[in-house]
Order: structure tokens, then C-alpha cells, then sequence
């Protein structure tokens, strides 16, 4: 990492309200932003964020300010619930484990949309479906089946923390100088399986509920963790993120990342008639064509226009505020000269 201020790195790992935990070869330290930096940031992407690689000032063995954040490598980001404003999850990720669990959770659509947000970011997806001991092995290999069927480019781990399925090819996976960060909704098992890599309970977690078969909802920080080495010599385990569950996935400006995971209907829609089609009800749609042959599965195809949809009117909503912002400066500025006058 670059930096030419000549301030000592450290690295964002843990967010708190207001504050960060951070770690670098002296300690670690609680931090927080300087007021200058508080002052030109012009939104949330402008913090810190879990992951971030950060320059500092250590004011004494515990505590330290944070002067700037150094360029991202990757970054996965969801609009925050009812409003347009941007949540950063984490930062500087190599692999996002996309983890949904056997019951209520399991649901094809909101594995798209923690693609969508983790491709959009530069970060690769992979699916972990957590809790197979609830189910046959039939209805495994049915579950199985779906998800190769729907993303047959994307790596799949059975897990479970019952009878500790999946557990050694998750490990396997988490390369020493990589970071890893756990995504799903609250109660799926991702905090149990991170407890599982570091071979001890750190993590705090909840017994399931029997009547639903879902944990409890622990996790209330990302926070960042690292992995026990894996041999004698003292090889690094690795670096995986734990995320709070998240009960929606709203999309941002993640059009990119939508194109990039349906493909095949991206590629279609370059030869419609119309350069603006939508897909939906226009003649000459070569979408359309495709999904009336059974080229294209009706709910790839449904989840792909919900995404679009959703990624068009946050655009339309950041369009209004920045609108609303350039109209706000303006009259900042003529206040200013009147005040002079005066």
C-alpha cells in the first residue's frame, strides 16, 4: 500500500458507532477519524470501513486518529434500508462466502443479490449452504442440483456446524494472504462456522430456536479475524470478516455487477430493437424471445428485471439528492455575498 504522507498503516478491523478498532505491527488501537477529515467527507464511502488500509497517528499504546484511507482494491456495498444513503460492508475483500442456510433461508434470488453487490465490487462469490444436517441426502442433492443448474460458474460448500460438514473444505479454501468476508441473513450459521475455523468460541453465539430452526441474531459489529497458522513453520491462517445479518440486500449503482452475473440475458439485450428496451414489453425484444423459447429460466429472468429495476431508482433517487445539493450550495453562495454587502 502507497503511502505518501510517510503515516503509519494500520488496518480498519473492527467498526463501531462513531469509532474503529485498528492493527497494525505495533498494536492495536481505538481510533477515530480527524475532524478534517470529518469536515470533506461527502458521504459514507468517505470513512473508514472494515477491511480499509488507513493512515494514522498513534497518540499513545491505545489510541490513535485516522488521517486518511488508502485506495480500495474492491468493495461491497448495499443501499442502506428505506433510504438511498450507501452502506459499505467491507473493504478489500478477495472472496465473499455467501452463506444461506436449509429452511426459511434458502431462496435463489438472494443469492443474485449478494452477487450482484459482490461482483459490482470486484469481489468474487461463493455460495455456502449451511445447515444440511436438517435435511435427506434426496433432498440435498435436489437443493444441489438447483444451485448448479442456476450458477453453474460459482463454487458451492455444503456446511454444517452439527456434524461439522464442509468445515475442512472451508478451510482449505481461506489462503493465507487473502481476505474473506461471511454475508446472510441473521440466524444462518455464519458466526458458528468462523468459531469452527478459529477452533475456539470467540464469536458470540445463540442456540437455535426449535421452532424455527434459525439462531439467533448475535453479530451487532463487522469485525475482522484472524485465523490460527496452519503449520509448524507459522504460515498465516488467513483473514475472514463476520457481518451482522443483513434483512434486506437493497441495490446501489450495481448495474455493472448485474450484467456481469446474467450474462447470457446481458448479451441478448445488446441486439433488441431498441437501445432503451426494458425487457418487459417491447417488440423486437430478443430477451423476450428467449424467455418464451425457455432459453432463459422464467425466475433468473424475473430476479434480473426486479435487480434492474431497483439499481434504476436509486439512480433516480442519487440524481434528485445531488440536484437538491447543487441547489443547496447555490444558495449558500448567494447568502454569502449578501451577508458581505451587509
Amino acid at each position: 500500500m502507497e503511502n505518501k504522507n510517510k503515516f503509519p498503516v494500520a488496518r480498519v478491523i473492527v467498526e463501531y458507532r462513531g469509532a474503529y478498532k485498528v492493527k497494525n505491527k505495533n498494536g492495536e488501537y481505538l481510533a477515530r477519524v480527524t475532524g478534517k477529515k470529518m469536515f470533506s467527507a461527502q458521504g459514507r464511502e468517505d470513512y473508514p470501513a472494515v477491511g480499509d488500509w488507513v493512515t494514522i497517528t498513534e497518540l499513545d499504546k491505545e489510541h490513535a486518529v485516522i488521517h486518511d484511507i488508502l485506495p480500495r482494491k474492491t468493495i461491497i456495498k448495499r443501499k442502506s434500508i428505506n433510504k438511498s444513503e450507501v452502506q459499505i460492508i467491507a473493504t478489500n475483500i478477495d472472496v465473499a462466502f455467501i452463506v444461506e442456510s436449509i429452511g426459511r433461508d434458502y431462496n435463489l434470488n438472494r443469492f443474485e443479490r449478494y452477487f450482484a453487490i459482490a461482483r459490482d465490487g470486484g469481489v468474487k462469490p461463493v455460495i455456502v449452504l449451511n445447515k444440511i444436517d436438517l435435511i435427506s441426502k434426496e433432498e440435498l442433492d435436489i437443493k444441489k442440483a438447483e444451485l448448479k443448474n442456476r450458477f453453474n460458474d460459482t463454487d458451492i460448500i455444503l456446511a454444517s456446524n452439527v456434524i461439522e460438514g464442509g468445515i475442512d473444505e472451508l478451510r482449505a479454501y481461506i489462503l493465507s494472504d487473502k481476505t474473506y468476508c461471511f454475508l446472510g441473513s441473521s440466524g444462518v450459521g455464519k458466526s458458528s462456522l468462523i468459531n469452527k475455523l478459529l477452533g475456539e468460541d470467540i464469536i458470540k453465539t445463540e442456540d437455535i430456536s426449535a421452532s424455527t430452526a434459525r439462531g439467533k441474531h448475535v453479530t451487532t459489529n463487522r469485525e475482522m479475524y484472524f485465523l490460527p497458522a496452519r503449520s509448524a513453520g507459522g504460515e498465516n491462517g488467513g483473514i475472514v470478516i463476520d457481518n451482522p445479518g443483513m434483512r434486506q440486500v437493497g441495490m446501489t449503482d450495481t448495474n455493472a455487477g448485474i450484467d456481469n452475473l446474467f450474462d447470457e440475458i446481458a448479451v441478448l439485450a445488446e441486439n433488441c430493437k431498441y437501445i432503451d428496451c426494458t425487457h418487459t414489453h417491447e417488440p423486437g425484444c430478443k430477451v423476450l424471445v428467449a424467455l418464451k423459447s425457455g432459453e432463459i429460466d422464467e425466475g433468473k429472468y424475473s430476479n434480473y428485471i426486479s435487480l434492474k429495476k431497483e439499481t434504476e431508482h436509486y439512480k433516480m433517487s442519487e440524481l434528485e439528492k445531488r440536484e437538491s445539493d447543487r441547489k443547496f450550495g447555490k444558495f449558500i453562495k448567494v447568502a454569502k455575498k449578501q451577508t458581505k454587502k451587509y
